[in-house]
C-alpha cells in the first residue's frame, strides 16, 4: 500500500517522500529576471518544511518575454548565479529542485503568426535555458506546456490552427535537452483539459503526453483554471484525478497529480486507487511551508488553506492569514 510518506527515487532524484511543491507564482523578479531576496527566504521555508521535491515558480526562457510582471528568467548567463544561491539553499536541506521553464510570450505574436524560423528558435531557447539550469545545479527541468503560457496556446486547437501534431515541439525540445544532459530528470507539465470552447480536451491531452512520454521522466497533470475556489477536505479533493488515473494506467513514467488536494487521508487514497506515484501542492504550502513537517509529526489535520484564492491579490503572493497573523 502507499503512502504519501514513502521514500522513492525516480531519474535523478531521492525523494523522501511522495510530495511535490508544484510551481507556485511568486512576482519576485524585476523585468530582467533578477530575484528579490525574499525568494531565498521562501525557499528555505519550504525546503525545511518537509516537501519531498520543489518545481520552482514558472522561469521564462526569454529575455523579452514580458507576458507577466516579477516573472523570473533563465534567458542569459548573466542570472545563473543567483539561481545557484536559490538551488544551494534548497539543497542545504537534502531536497531536490526542478526548475520550471516556460514562455509567455514571443515577439508579441499570436500562435498561428510563428514562422518555421520563430518556432525554431523558440526550441533553442528551451533547449539553452536547460543548459543554464544544470550549471546552476537544478535536478530536473519541467516543460511548462499548461495555463495558457505559449506552449500550452501551442498544443492547443484553440490557438493553433495550422500543425495537427503540435506535441513535435515539446518532444524535441526534450529530446535535444536529454541528448546534452542524460542524467538530467525532464519532466512536463499539461492541461488536463483548456476548459474553454474549441481548446484542448482530455483526448487531446492524452494523445500528447502519450507522444511525449518516451522523452520524459515523468508528466505533471493540471488543468486551466488552476486554483479552484472552495476545496473541501474529504469533499472535492483532487479534482484531476480522473484524467490522472487513466493517463498513469497508459504511460510507463510516474504521474504526478496537482489540485485541490488536503488531507491525508484522500491523498493516500488516491495513490492507491490506480497507478498515481506522486502528488503535488501549491495553495496550501503558501498557508502552511511546514504542513508536510505537521504531518509527519502526527499533527494530521487538513491543510489550512481554504481555497480563498485571496493569495493571487497580495504582494508576493503570500496568504492573507499568515499575512494578518492567523494561524
Amino acid at each position: 500500500m502507499k503512502t504519501i510518506f514513502d521514500k522513492t527515487a525516480i531519474k535523478n532524484l531521492e525523494l523522501k517522500n511522495r510530495l511535490f511543491r508544484s510551481a507556485t507564482w511568486e512576482a519576485l523578479a524585476d523585468n530582467s529576471g533578477h530575484f528579490d531576496e525574499e525568494i531565498y527566504h521562501i525557499y528555505d521555508e519550504l525546503a525545511a518544511g518537509g516537501v519531498g521535491c520543489i518545481i520552482s515558480g514558472f522561469t521564462s526562457v526569454y529575455d523579452d518575454d514580458h507576458y507577466f510582471g516579477g516573472m523570473a528568467r533563465l534567458s542569459n548567463d548573466g542570472l545563473i548565479p543567483e539561481h545557484k544561491r536559490l538551488v544551494d539553499t534548497v539543497h542545504a536541506h537534502n531536497v531536490p529542485i526542478i526548475a520550471q521553464l516556460a514562455m509567455g510570450e514571443y515577439k508579441d505574436k499570436e500562435i498561428d503568426e510563428l514562422t518555421s524560423a520563430d518556432i525554431a528558435d523558440i526550441r533553442k531557447l528551451f533547449i539553452k535555458a536547460a543548459d543554464r539550469a544544470v550549471q546552476a545545479g537544478y535536478d530536473g527541468v519541467q516543460i511548462h506546456a499548461a495555463h495558457g503560457f505559449l506552449l500550452s496556446r501551442y498544443i492547443s486547437p484553440a490557438h493553433n490552427h495550422w500543425t495537427r501534431t503540435p506535441e513535435t515541439l515539446i518532444i524535441d525540445i526534450a529530446k535535444a535537452i536529454r541528448a546534452n544532459h542524460p542524467q538530467l530528470h525532464i519532466t512536463m507539465k499539461i492541461n488536463s483539459s483548456d476548459f474553454m470552447y474549441g481548446g484542448l480536451d482530455e483526448n487531446g491531452a492524452m494523445r500528447i503526453c502519450l507522444a511525449c512520454a518516451p522523452y520524459l521522466d515523468s508528466i505533471e497533470v493540471s488543468g486551466n483554471g488552476t486554483s479552484v475556489g472552495g476545496i473541501k477536505a474529504g469533499v472535492n479533493e483532487a479534482y484531476f484525478e480522473k484524467f490522472a488515473l487513466a493517463l498513469a494506467d497508459k504511460v510507463d513514467i510516474p504521474v504526478i497529480l496537482v489540485g485541490g488536494h488536503r488531507s491525508i487521508e484522500h491523498m493516500n487514497k488516491v495513490l492507491n486507487d490506480g497507478s498515481i506515484e506522486y502528488l503535488s501542492l501549491s495553495r496550501p504550502l503558501i498557508r502552511e511551508p511546514d504542513l508536510i513537517n505537521r504531518w509527519q509529526n502526527g499533527e494530521c489535520s487538513p491543510a489550512k488553506c481554504v481555497s480563498c484564492n485571496m493569495c493571487y491579490r497580495t504582494p508576493g503572493y503570500k496568504c492573507i492569514f499568515r499575512l494578518r497573523g492567523i494561524e
